[in-house]
């Protein structure tokens, strides 16, 4: 399978390269801990980036918010990214978590991204001290023009409190490092307001489920997902059939994937992912880092019946273990 499922030509720069690579479905990772959360279980993150690739996925983010970056030390985030970048040996795109609220620290993270292999950077909003737009541009224009690495941006309003504005990201996607954008606000309208703005060629990724087939349609070329730690065979069938044009077997699999998410948002992100992984695997366990909390009991019977519902549905579902079967019983 390639690198990307979202493939253009003309581009032979280093950014544009990254661009044709990343597309299709990429996985938030999770971070496994072990000793209620204490430590990282550096086996069981290398063995589930070695079966998101078996499963079709096409790119991974390391150290993201669903790998629980902002309780992460910054030789963890260096060692994860090793990590992934030795385990997927070039099959697929490595994408680093290295955005924070302080635009030094960004700046540092991307440059150890960079050095431990990482082949883009994706850049959140700073959050809490809510820059303006011209705060938002110097930040990331700091970050891009400071390290030799792609540059994804990344937008998430309802965790940040801040969005780029269209003019904004006209401003920004004029800056040659800066391919792209991950658009979590779950808008339609955005992919289309932001392709007047910033240009056809800005790559857009969907970072919310639920609407991921509709986001390709209106635009967008990938997701960067969530339940993909959980489905990633289902999620990456559903960006091929998107690549290739084919809307109503993406729908389908939307369809087919939508009550598993919508267990998935009952509680804060990673807490259910990291649950369901612990259904399906045995060497991932629910554990968090405050001030994460274990999801509730009712919870893990949503996600339970979910998986056991998506698992009667056909090919390409997630298998789970005896526990989670007595969960749904």
């Amino acid at each position: 399978m390639p690198r990307g499922a979202f493939r253009d030509t003309g581009a032979d720069d280093a950014a544009g390269l990254t661009t044709l690579r990343i597309g299709g479905s990429l996985t938030a990772l999770i971070t496994p801990f072990v000793e209620g959360g204490s430590r990282v279980d550096e086996r069981a993150f290398a063995d589930l980036v070695a079966w998101q690739i078996a499963e079709g996925t096409q790119g991974l983010v390391v150290a993201g918010t669903t790998g629980e970056a902002p309780t992460l030390a910054e030789a963890e985030r260096t060692r994860l990214l090793h990590i992934a970048v030795e385990v997927a040996a070039g099959r697929v795109p490595i994408v680093a978590g290295s955005g924070t609220n302080c635009t030094r620290s960004s700046i540092a993270l991307t440059r150890a991204a960079k050095a431990a292999g990482a082949d883009t950077a994706l850049i959140v909003t700073p959050y809490y001290n809510k820059p303006t737009q011209e705060g938002l541009y110097q930040h990331c224009a700091a970050i891009s023009r400071g390290v030799d690495l792609p540059v994804l941006l990344y937008t998430v309003p309802s965790r940040t409190g801040v969005d780029f504005a269209p003019a904004t990201l006209a401003r920004l996607a004029a800056i040659p490092g800066i391919i792209g954008i991950k658009d979590a606000t779950g808008d339609l309208g955005r992919p289309g307001i932001t392709a007047g703005a910033a240009g056809s060629a800005f790559l857009q990724l969907s970072g919310h489920d639920a609407t991921a087939a509709a986001f390709n349609l209106a635009g967008g070329r990938g997701c960067i997902s969530v339940v993909a730690n959980v489905a990633p065979r289902l999620c990456a069938e559903l960006q091929g059939a998107c690549r290739i044009g084919d809307y109503r077997r993406a729908m389908v699999l939307q369809a087919r994937l939508n009550p598993l998410i919508a267990a998935l948002e009952r509680e804060t992100n990673p807490g259910p992912v990291k649950l369901a992984l612990s259904l399906m695997r045995s060497d991932i366990a629910p554990d968090l880092r405050l001030p994460l909390v274990v999801p509730r009991p009712e919870t893990a019977v949503a996600l339970a019946e979910a998986l056991a519902s998506l698992q009667e549905t056909g090919d390409g579902a997630p298998a789970v273990h005896d526990e989670a079967q007595s969960y749904a019983a």
